[in-house]
């Protein structure tokens, strides 16, 4: 494809032709053009939303949905399916549902391109007349880049959901005292990393920019160390950082026992207090990192959510004995 990013209509022509490289997989993309928990979250102009109504996804089969624009008015939908090749194409035949209204005639090629999506969406009028009154009357053209738009970010979230690595802890002990655990240097000293490991805090600066450097020595002997680089704090509610291996100074190393593991990995954790405890959610993904690097990463997290339950049933513990001392 050409251009990643083409809205062609040209004068005298009944078509109005879209053509995206949308970076996802064709799968992924077809689905979230034809499944109903997808398309309502991406159909349709900026301020729109639609009610589905019905939705069959086969050579004859009925979609009827409803539109409603930000001013409050309502628009019907019907679209009839004549050719349904998953996950290649779909051609079917658009209307605004009553006896005599505007029939368009849309045939969407969904193009692997290297696990990325060349999607381009023919539009067909029944004359050159048709197609300029929508473009003129209805901002078709408009109306169309922005759809196209909520769809390319709406699949980046499934991508992000789907790159990242989320855990889900309850801790029965109030917010502010789980985040001073996360936070100084004589709390973190005696939970945070896998088990059987002692750690050692090296350096604590707790800012945005700031360092915390640790070093972490297994029972053979053996030291590792680490890092975080602070991106926000917002106490007692959200910590950001980007975590590495690091050597003694501080700087970044790969993971000795795994190479190819990404070197930086942003984390997001959110602190939640709910009845007098605190629900943490844990959320990482790579930063610059390479495509073998990133599957290393899908790969790992079997072992990644092992690993960080016996670092959290860790910090349950120091919670639970603190708790004992007030």
């Amino acid at each position: 494809m050409a251009n990643k990013n083409e809205l062609i209509s040209e004068p005298g022509s009944r078509e109005i032709i879209s053509r995206r490289t949308i970076n996802a997989p064709r799968e992924l993309v077809f689905d979230v053009w034809t499944k109903p928990e997808h398309v309502v979250n991406w159909w349709g102009p900026n301020g729109f939303t639609i009610t589905i109504h019905e939705i069959e996804v086969k050579p004859g089969g009925t979609w009827r949905f409803m539109m409603h624009g930000p001013n409050g008015m309502d628009f019907p939908n019907k679209i009839v399916f004549t050719e349904v090749l998953k996950p290649e194409r779909l051609v079917y035949v658009h209307t605004d549902d009553t006896e005599n209204g505007k029939r368009f005639h849309v045939v969407v090629t969904f193009e692997d391109n290297n696990g990325k999506t060349d999607l381009t969406m023919h539009v067909e009028f029944p004359s050159v007349e048709e197609r300029d009154l929508v473009i003129k009357e209805y901002g078709a053209l408009e109306g169309n880049r922005q759809t196209m738009d909520k769809l390319e970010a709406y699949l980046a979230k499934i991508n992000e959901a789907q790159n990242e690595l989320v855990i889900v802890r309850e801790f029965n002990a109030p917010r502010e005292l789980v985040f001073k655990a996360w936070t100084e240097a004589q709390h973190l000293a005696k939970w945070w990393g896998p088990k059987g490991l002692d750690l050692m805090v090296n350096k604590l600066d707790l800012q945005p920019g700031g360092i915390f450097h640790y070093r972490m020595i297994a029972p053979d002997g053996t030291t590792l160390w680490g890092r975080f680089i602070y991106k926000e704090i917002v106490s007692p509610e959200k910590l950001v950082f980007i975590s590495s291996f690091s050597d003694e100074k501080g700087d970044i190393k790969s993971m000795p026992m795994l190479p190819v593991f990404p070197a930086e990995i942003l984390n997001i954790v959110t602190f939640e207090e709910r009845n007098g405890k605190t629900i943490l959610t844990l959320k990482g993904h790579p930063v610059n990192a390479s495509k073998e690097e990133m599957d290393v990463y899908h790969s790992m997290f079997e072992n990644m959510n092992a690993g960080f339950a016996g670092t959290l049933d860790k910090l349950y513990a120091h919670l639970e004995a603190l708790k004992e001392t007030v």
